[in-house]
């Protein structure tokens, strides 16, 4: 069996375990419907041998009578058992299943940026569903049939014995035979059950995808290549899934043969254990009862197995996330305090996987409530640094201090909630404008959410919506322009009054009349504030106490800008001479 299916297996199991008492108490009540089930057969069987061999008629019907009434008590704890164990069920799988949902949301947020950035959106939601729905499905298999099956052969083959012993023996080394290799079928399928999988969710991403660039596909007219791509994809999960149905058909097949083969061998040899009188008619009426039961029990038995070894491959998936471990994890449980806001990086080196080194043996200091801009050519190492300082990613060499303590050495979240970024795309929930602005800070009141946006100039958009607060913004903010989400953004900074601020572009998505009323109230917003400022209109950083100009992971220049742009040769002299003040 495969890492993964032992994996998703034990991790079932756990999350079952909480509520094993539920658990244990279901499948006996089920288990002992079950058994009763069974007894009525025995009881039709000795009907039928009173009835045929009844000599005196009254005493016989008085007889019957009886079995009758012990028919309804036996039928009574069939139900009654079945039925006490679907209402503990009711109760039992949501249970685990909400636990499921839960426990898989906390894993996968955890994991790092990088993880976000290398997988399709539709195709994390498509794995994580899969993981709660194979549970479901393979705990009815297992409650509402392995069991079914387990119990009702062990039971028909102890009458059986019980009946005559070459007969139980019979069956017994068939059933054994019939099992096993369904099962061996079964583990042999499963790769293929993977395959197809896989499959169908390289569709619902690149589904999602499609959907979510829907209107470049129209504004280039590349319809008929997305067409032709998207065919490519369901064309081989065709391939692969018309494989696994082929491979089951055989499976069926072979079943078939196995139980004619049987039924034939069980069938000759009751009709010459009833015709040397061994058994009576009613014993040979309950062993065509009893094996029909069996096969029909044996016959879902493959069928059973491959379901639950296709549901395993369906949350394989969503097992090699939890599997995997977290890029950037929390050390321990101490949460970072900020003050001053003092930073350092010391030393710090940092390389993507497997790429070039893009930040070379980093030294800078930003001291308390210091206003810095980054500028620099593309791929000089602006983001890079700020993701770092943020924890997107861990150092590949060196320190980042904050205030002298070693940001690698507390909580992400105590981090991330006294360093703010407002970046140059914000992504909004689809939330209201009130719940989008109080992400900044969970326990804010509506007035110091309205007094936030008005100091960001939302206030005046927001009173032009019929819902005004509580209007929602879309996925991902789109019915909002990109100037009104970033004002959203910087709102939602102003009310988590964070001691360091970034700002990533924070004013590229506002035409001229709002990039003046915000730059006042990022003013206002940066005071006794540490703020790293990254822009490549070198006109909004002219007020900032410091520049840093970076190429290829290093810096290369710093100084205030009339310092920079008196240096003849200097790169931030000739970018500013290239814009003239406007935009590189």
């Amino acid at each position: 069996m495969k890492t993964t299916t032992k994996f998703t297996l034990k991790y079932y199991f756990e999350k079952a375990k909480k509520y094993k008492k539920v658990a244990i108490l279901m499948h006996f009540s089920i288990f002992i419907g079950v058994v009763a089930g069974l007894i009525w057969p025995i009881i039709f069987s000795r009907f039928i041998d009173i009835a045929t061999n009844a000599e005196d008629k009254t005493l016989a019907i008085n007889s019957l009578i009886q079995f009758v009434w012990i028919l309804l008590v036996i039928e009574v704890v069939n139900v009654g058992g079945r039925r006490i164990g679907g209402y503990m069920n009711d109760y039992f799988q949501p249970k685990v299943m909400k636990d499921i949902y839960d426990d898989c949301f906390r894993y996968m947020q955890l994991h790092s940026y990088n993880f976000f950035s290398d997988n399709f959106t539709g195709s994390l939601v498509k794995k994580f569903n899969k993981m709660t729905r194979a549970f479901e499905t393979i705990a009815d298999k297992i409650t509402w049939e392995i069991l079914h099956l387990v119990t009702r052969t062990i039971a028909i083959i102890g009458v059986f014995t019980y009946i005559e012993p070459i007969l139980g023996l019979s069956i017994f080394i068939w059933t054994a035979l019939f099992l096993g290799l369904n099962y061996k079928v079964a583990i042999y399928k499963m790769k293929f059950d993977v395959e197809e999988s896989n499959a169908g969710t390289i569709i619902t991403g690149r589904l999602a995808d499609a959907i979510t660039n829907a209107t470049n596909v129209k504004l280039f007219a590349r319809l008929k290549d997305e067409v032709k791509w998207f065919k490519k994809v369901t064309t081989d999960w065709q391939k692969k899934t018309r494989r696994s149905w082929v491979i089951s058909s055989h499976i069926e097949l072979g079943q078939a043969v196995l139980m004619v083969t049987i039924e034939i061998i069980v069938l000759y040899i009751s009709i010459k254990l009833w015709e040397n009188d061994i058994i009576s008619i009613g014993d040979f009426v309950l062993i065509m009862i009893y094996m029909f039961e069996l096969f029909h029990q044996l016959w879902d038995f493959g069928r059973m197995i491959r379901d639950i070894f296709r549901n395993l491959a369906d949350a394989e998936e969503m097992t090699e996330i939890l599997m995997q471990e977290h890029e950037v994890k929390d050390h321990t449980k101490k949460k970072i305090k900020i003050h001053s806001g003092k930073i350092e990086f010391q030393k710090v080196d940092f390389a993507y996987q497997n790429d070039e080194t893009v930040i070379k043996d980093l030294d800078l200091t930003i001291k308390a409530s210091e206003k810095i801009a980054l500028i620099g050519p593309s791929g000089g190492g602006k983001s890079t640094i700020i993701k770092l300082l943020l924890r997107m990613f861990d150092v590949t060499n060196g320190e980042i201090l904050i205030d002298g303590q070693n940001i690698a050495k507390f909580t992400q979240d105590s981090l991330h909630e006294q360093v703010t970024l407002v970046p140059q795309d914000p992504i909004l929930f689809h939330r209201t404008l009130m719940e989008n602005i109080r992400y900044g800070r969970a326990d804010a009141t509506d007035k110091e959410v309205i007094a936030a946006a008005k100091m960001a100039h939302c206030h005046e958009f927001i009173q032009n919506f019929q819902d005004r607060y509580n209007t929602y913004v879309g996925e991902r903010g789109v019915k909002l322009s990109g100037g009104q989400r970033q004002r959203v953004a910087i709102a939602r900074a102003i009310l988590s009054n964070a001691k360091i601020l970034i700002l990533d572009e924070a004013t590229s998505s506002l035409d001229s009349e709002s990039e003046t009323l915000i730059q006042d109230a990022l003013e206002n917003l940066i005071k006794n504030k540490t703020a790293i400022i990254i822009a490549h209109r070198l006109s909004t950083i002219m007020k900032t106490d410091r520049i840093l100009v970076l190429k290829d992971g290093q810096i290369i220049e710093q100084g205030t800008h009339a310092d920079l742009v008196d240096k003849t040769n200097s790169l931030y002299k000739k970018l500013w001479d290239l814009q003239v003040g406007g935009y590189l």
